[in-house]
C-alpha cells in the first residue's frame, strides 16, 4: 500500500501536465481510467505537448507499454486468473503490481501482493490524475512539490531489496548507465526498453559463460530453499 500510496500522488503531476500539454480535463482523466500504464502515459502526453500527432503519441505509448506484456506473460504463469479476473489483472498489471507478487514466495501471498498493489494504484492513480487535472497550472510546476520524483522513488524501493548478488547490482548499474546515456537521442519511452534490452543480453552472456541454466540468481526472496530439511535434533528447518 505505500507503493500505491507514492505512485498515485504522482498522478497529481500527470493529470496537471496532461492538461498543460493540450488535453482536456476529461480526456487526461480518461486517458488514466484506459490507458493506465504511467510511462506510456507520460510518453503521451509529451509528444502531445511537443506538437506531434495522436498517431505518433499512440505509437510512442505503445512502445512503452511493450514490457507489460511481458509482465502478462510472467503473471499468468504465476497466478493463473480464471474468467473475468483475467480481464482485470490484464488491466493493472503494471511496474508495481509485478514486482511486488514476485517479490514473494508463497502464492497465496503473490496474490495478495498483485491484487492490492495493483488495485491501490489504480484507485489512487486515477483519484490524484482527477485532483491534478482539476487543479491545472493553479499548483505550478509539478515538479516544485517533488511529485517528479515520487514515481522514481517507488520503483528503487521495489529494485533495491532485490539486489543480493554483486552480478545483479552490477547489472543494474550498467542499465541506469545506458538509460541516461540513450535519453538525448532516443524518443520518449525508448531509454527504458534500451535498458531492458542490455539487462536481457548481459544476463544471458553471463549465464551462458558460466554453463548454468538461465534464472534469477541473486533476485529470489529470502526463504529457506531447505524448509523442511531435519537439523540437529531432528527438527525440519533447523540450520545445520
Amino acid at each position: 500500500m505505500s507503493i500505491a500510496v507514492a505512485t498515485g500522488l504522482y498522478g497529481i503531476s500527470f493529470g496537471a501536465l496532461g492538461v498543460a500539454s493540450g488535453l482536456s480535463v476529461l480526456q487526461t482523466i480518461v486517458l488514466s481510467l484506459f490507458m493506465f500504464t504511467g510511462g506510456s502515459q507520460f510518453a503521451f502526453i509529451g509528444v502531445i505537448a511537443g506538437g506531434g500527432s495522436g498517431a505518433a503519441a499512440g505509437a510512442a505509448a505503445t512502445l512503452l507499454g511493450i514490457r507489460n506484456a511481458v509482465y502478462g506473460m510472467q503473471l499468468n504463469s504465476m497466478l493463473g486468473p480464471r474468467g473475468w479476473s483475467r480481464f482485470a489483472a490484464a488491466h493493472v498489471t503494471i511496474d508495481e503490481s509485478t514486482a511486488t507478487a514476485s517479490g514473494q514466495s508463497e502464492r497465496v501471498e503473490q496474490r495478495r501482493g498483485f491484487w492490492s498493489a495493483g488495485i491501490g494504484v489504480f484507485v489512487l492513480w486515477n483519484l490524484f490524475t482527477a485532483v491534478g487535472a482539476f487543479a491545472g497550472n493553479a499548483i505550478g510546476d509539478p515538479k516544485q512539490w517533488g511529485l517528479d520524483g515520487a514515481a522514481v522513488a517507488a520503483f528503487l524501493g521495489l529494485l533495491w531489496p532485490r539486489l543480493k548478488g554483486r552480478e545483479p547490482a552490477a547489472i543494474a548499474v550498467v542499465c541506469a548507465l545506458a538509460t541516461v546515456l540513450a535519453v538525448p537521442f532516443v524518443p520518449p519511452g525508448v531509454p527504458i526498453l534500451v535498458a531492458a534490452l542490455v539487462a536481457a543480453i548481459l544476463g544471458w552472456m553471463s549465464h551462458a559463460r558460466a554453463g548454468r541454466p538461465l534464472e534469477m540468481e541473486g533476485l529470489e526472496p529470502d526463504v529457506d530453499p531447505y524448509p523442511h530439511r531435519p537439523g540437529p535434533g531432528g527438527k525440519p528447518g533447523s540450520a545445520e
